[in-house]
């Protein structure tokens, strides 16, 4: 069984990847991307990689409401798949929102910069102490 922190990865990068196909127009069927990888039988990669997907709008203005003169859709896409995978974990999911951030942050020190780093961690604890 696979770690939490190796299946957010795996869903972060779906988010990143469903993104960059809606991006350019590709037609794309999230039930079957995720069906055709033999490692997505998780159903916690499923959870949120749905879950995002249906509540995109809510969650894009969640992360609109605390990003600092910016919006989420300026963010380059790993950086948007962290924030919005983070938010929707908080707002949807059980799992305690410092666990939440910890790991956001930690994906976000491997795959984008020191800034995005510094600004996902401040929109999510600002969210966490609006909860």
């Amino acid at each position: 069984m696979k770690l939490r922190s190796e299946l957010r990865k795996q869903a972060m990068t779906y988010l990143y990847q469903i993104d960059v196909l809606q991006t350019n127009k590709v037609p794309c069927d999230i039930e079957e991307i995720l069906t055709n990888d033999s490692s997505t039988r998780d159903d916690f990669i499923k959870d949120i990689v749905f879950g995002v997907e249906k509540n995109k709008p809510e969650i894009d203005e969640i992360a609109n409401k605390y990003l600092k003169n910016w919006r989420i859709d300026r963010l380059d896409k790993t950086g948007a798949a962290i924030l919005r995978m983070a938010i929707y974990e908080m707002k949807y999911l059980d799992t305690p929102p410092i666990v939440v951030i910890n790991e956001a942050i930690e994906l976000a020190k491997i795959y984008t910069d020191e800034e995005l780093v510094k600004m996902i961690n401040a929109v999510l604890d600002k969210y966490m102490k609006d909860l």
